[in-house]
């Protein structure tokens, strides 16, 4: 009896690779064919030397990568007048403050290492079957105006702007910046939610002591969250939690307001999709929103030098990407990214894989249907569908 060959293409490549290849056929291409007409017109012809003619003097799109860097992340349109935010439906903006660190300063230039980390990276992710320039209205707003030698001003500020773009209805996506941040973004986002938000929190550290060195830290924003009427503890969900740096003040303060903490141990012995499903029904129990909070240094040591607290024994890159593309796949209410020091970063690797967190978080939003469906109608630059 002669046994037929086995054939991996049913079984393996008609799955996401070969449904990447045909959802890539169904994305438009207008932003990329208005982009290349915005450049010929403001960036001169190319030379006459170029077979290519889509290529512009100077660059004024995506292309080339090492070049053209407009400052934004992603390098999405910039918009200069936030009171015009109503038009968006994403705002990238930046909180850029290590105040609050207690041991590695250098996060306040997190969110300009971000940006410039995304130089690398184009619009599309295969694997998503997404392109943000043509499915997403996003724009980057700047960073917020933090006041160094003031923790409690700069928290001010950082609430400030949060309410003014949940406000308006539109995805605030934070770079920052340390974790301090985390309270007063809740701070500012808890108004414009009509019920209670559930924070889904990546870290390798608890980060619920009331105070650390007598001031409001990096390692205290959650039990200033949780003290917010619509921010329960018991909607706090802190997954990666582990190793020699969690103070047992913040850890007591857990244990009395009953968060869930699930340590990078538990990851693996139940495996990235139960912890997800753990983390979500935790989460939105009884919420009606539901924020994401990525440390960076929830990720091993070894994939980012660049952060102000390391702690060897952390997720592995792959598997943080996954759990924050099912996550996201449920739908969020706003996101921050922070932890991310340059100075310490070694060949941009830590800003590389924050810059990830928040693509991979805004793709599966898209493809999943919960962002994707407000078109830019003002007269500007812009990403997105295109108004009816």
């Amino acid at each position: 009896m002669t046994q037929e060959p086995h054939s991996h293409s049913d079984a393996f490549a008609s799955r996401e690779g070969k449904w990447a290849q045909e959802a890539e056929e169904r994305i438009s291409l207008f932003r990329h064919d208005e982009e290349i007409e915005r450049g010929l017109a403001f960036g001169l012809q190319g030379s006459p030397t170029l077979v290519d003619k889509t290529i512009p003097t100077f660059s004024r799109g995506e292309l080339p990568h090492f070049a053209g860097e407009r400052g934004t992340f992603l390098n999405a349109p910039f918009m200069e007048d936030v009171n015009q935010i109503d038009d968006a439906e994403v705002a990238i903006f930046g909180a850029p403050l290590d105040s609050g660190a207690t041991y590695r300063p250098g996060t306040r230039f997190g969110p300009t290492g971000i940006r410039r980390s995304t130089n690398l990276f184009g619009t599309y992710c295969y694997e998503l079957g997404v392109d943000l320039r043509e499915q997403l209205n996003m724009v980057d707003i700047g960073d917020i105006f933090t006041i160094p030698g003031s923790l409690e001003k700069s928290f001010d500020q950082i609430s400030q702007a949060m309410s003014h773009v949940a406000s308006r209805g539109v995805f605030p996506v934070i770079l920052g910046g340390d974790h301090s941040i985390g309270y007063p973004t809740i701070r500012g986002l808890s108004p414009h939610v009509d019920g209670n938000i559930g924070i889904i929190h990546f870290d390798r550290h608890v980060d619920t002591q009331e105070t650390d060195l007598d001031e409001r830290m990096h390692t205290t924003p959650w039990f200033h969250a949780t003290n917010l009427k619509n921010a329960p503890a018991t909607n706090l969900v802190q997954v990666g939690i582990g190793g020699w740096q969690s103070p047992r003040a913040g850890v007591k303060v857990g244990r009395e307001r009953g968060t869930t903490v699930i340590t990078v141990g538990d990851v693996e012995r139940v495996g990235i999709e139960k912890v997800v499903e753990v983390a979500l029904e935790t989460a939105w129990k009884d919420a009606k929103a539901v924020y994401l909070s990525f440390d960076i240094d929830v990720i091993d040591a070894g994939f980012v030098p660049g952060t102000g607290w390391p702690e060897p024994g952390g997720l592995l890159p792959r598997e943080a990407l996954n759990m924050v593309r099912m996550i996201a796949a449920e739908g969020l209410d706003g996101l921050e990214i922070v932890e991310c020091s340059p100075p310490y970063d070694w060949a941009e690797q830590t800003a590389l894989l924050s810059s990830r967190i928040v693509l991979d978080s805004l793709g599966s939003l898209v493809r999943a249907g919960h962002l994707g469906k407000k078109a830019a109608v003002r007269d500007r630059h812009a990403w997105g569908p295109q108004p009816e």
